[in-house]
């Protein structure tokens, strides 16, 4: 045979793989012309109008009115789809999360408590760590979701509990929180943290107070010191990151998501993300807040281009800071003490992730080259930083379109809800603590007083303040209307109403998952609402959420992305 035909023969090979790769990430097509009749059609445009049906032409929404008026539209080409009385609403806008984490479970283990799994003690902790280091011989034993107030033993893992996994494989398991880590024996060192390693700015080394020097770590690592370990945990391959990927995304889409949140998401992942959403391996619109401490040197030095890892559906509209912690965590960084002293110490608060000079220079870079901030920002004390840092920029370089953004505003007090009318912030509150934290919020972490005031929804909007609310997935389930449920309930697990006066509508909580959410990351041109111009980014639930008793038993039925189905629980 000769060269010529060998080539030929290659040739021919190449082209047919490129031909059966395009055919297989090719995105699915919506059809030229579909209406959707005879439900409730719920817009969340500026009226909050509810009408019956909707007229979709390729991927952008044509026309919205009654079913009369769209069934005129039908020609021979138009699909009719038939609600039968269900719900047509926008797909559901994650404000804040860190897709695709939630998809880890491929190569980590679940340790979740009630009412999220059913963990109860460190023994079975052990024993799920074990079962993956089976299942995966070789690398790092991971594990996340892990509460230590949820426990028989009411404490975190050591890395002693943890050398019993393995002493020779680095074994971490994340706290629910994603603000601690526990790392074993081999983690620490795979890291160097030893006796001699001085706690990062922003974080704390948790020490062994029994060892003969009191230095001798003890595995546990708070805030900037586990950031180190959470980096090298989550150095996986292509093959799991793919897989991780896949499974978040149709998850995500059971759940009608259709704008998924990667906040913080590490750089290396980043750059992937845009490539793989040009290919179709993941269907959602993804809004991507790279950290700030990873692309510092570029902001500083005006190097900062966003675009670089935009792609498909992927955009980056903020720069992400965290400021401080996690409440549940004891990193949450307050005004006023803990409610219950923390090791024993009456006048703990927590403290700063980010010192509050710092976080002053660093907001003044990014509003001085005109770059959006996102300030993770838990306790009130941190809040107070953050507002001070932005309104200090925003008097050096007014800005109109800066839209700050503070994450979480857990603990937002009602003077700092007035200062963010004043100064055009806007808080995404994650809601849904006060279902799956509520109790403990009130007794351990904040006291009464305090916890009945968490996510002010209701301050918010009556002074004005737009917002959003968001679950942190993969701290908890991607669950949109429970995020809901919890603005207009606020009932703990135990069935407590945490601060009934903050309760809000079920239209305004609704708003705060699909068009306030778009606002919030510079969608809302597009996605958010139903209507003419924008994209079909629907989805089909099986009943009403303004009309039944408990939302959260409702099914999402079909998702649609830019008119096309990309979902269906049929």
């Amino acid at each position: 045979m000769s060269i010529r035909v060998v080539a030929s023969i290659f040739s021919a090979f190449i082209i047919g793989l490129w031909v059966l790769f395009s055919i297989a990430t090719r995105p699915p097509e919506a059809p030229s012309h579909q209406v959707f009749i005879n439900g409730d059609v719920l817009t969340m445009d500026s009226n909050n109008r509810v009408v019956e049906a909707i007229s979709v032409r390729g991927d952008r929404i044509d026309n919205v009115g009654s079913s009369e008026a769209m069934l005129a539209l039908v020609d021979d080409s138009t699909q009719v789809i038939d609600l039968r009385g269900r719900t047509l609403m926008p797909g559901f806008v994650d404000a804040h999360g860190h897709f695709p984490a939630s998809g880890q479970v491929v190569f980590s283990t679940d340790l979740n408590s009630p009412p999220i799994g059913d963990v109860d003690d460190i023994d079975e902790v052990i024993d799920r760590l074990q079962q993956m280091a089976e299942a995966r011989p070789d690398g790092w034993v991971m594990g996340w979701g892990f509460d230590d107030t949820m426990i028989a033993e009411q404490r975190h893992l050591t890395r002693d509990d943890l050398d019993r996994v393995s002493a020779t494989r680095p074994v971490v398991v994340m706290h629910i929180s994603g603000h601690l880590t526990s790392a074993n024996s081999a983690a620490l060192a795979a890291v160097n943290i030893d006796e001699n390693t001085a706690d990062p700015e922003g974080g704390h080394i948790q020490r062994d107070l029994s060892s003969p020097d009191r230095r001798r770590p003890n595995g546990v690592l708070e805030e900037t010191a586990a950031r180190t370990v959470v980096k090298q945990m989550y150095d996986i391959g292509i093959s799991d990151g793919v897989r991780m990927l896949t499974l978040a995304a149709a998850s995500y889409l059971e759940q009608g998501v259709t704008t998924a949140s990667a906040g913080g998401l590490p750089l290396s992942a980043s750059k992937g993300l845009g490539p793989l959403s040009r290919f179709n391996v993941f269907p959602q619109r993804v809004a991507l807040f790279p950290l700030y401490e990873e692309v510092m040197d570029k902001v500083i030095n005006d190097d900062w281009n966003p675009r670089k890892l935009e792609g498909g559906r992927v955009t980056v509209p903020r720069v992400k800071i965290i400021a401080d912690g996690s409440i549940q965590g004891f990193t949450g960084y307050l005004s006023e003490p803990y409610y219950v002293a923390y090791k024993g110490d009456m006048h703990y608060r927590g403290y700063p992730s980010v010192l509050r000079e710092k976080l002053m220079e660093q907001v003044d870079g990014l509003y001085a080259r005109r770059i959006q901030v996102a300030i993770h920002g838990n306790g009130d004390a941190s809040i107070d930083d953050a507002l001070d840092a932005i309104e200090a920029a925003a008097k050096k370089y007014a800005w109109a379109e800066a839209r700050p953004l503070i994450i979480h505003a857990q603990m937002t007090r009602r003077d700092q809800i007035d200062r963010m009318a004043a100064l055009g912030v806007t808080p995404s509150f994650f809601s849904a603590h006060t279902y799956f934290w509520g109790d403990r919020h009130a007794a351990i972490f904040m006291g009464p007083e305090r916890a009945s005031n968490m996510s002010p929804a209701k301050w918010a909007l009556d002074a004005g303040v737009r917002f959003s609310s968001h679950m942190d997935t993969p701290v908890l389930p991607m669950l949109p209307l429970q995020a809901v449920w919890s603005q207009v309930e606020r009932k703990s697990t135990s069935g407590a109403v945490i601060g009934p006066h903050q309760r809000i509508s079920r239209v305004d909580a609704l708003r705060a998952v699909t068009i306030d959410a778009a606002w919030q990351v510079f969608m809302d041109d597009d996605v958010g609402s139903i209507e003419s111009g924008k994209l079909a980014d629907l989805i089909i639930l099986s009943g009403n959420p303004l009309k039944v008793e408990d939302m959260r038993e409702l099914k999402v039925d079909r998702t649609f992305i830019g008119g096309a189905e990309v979902y269906s629980r049929r």
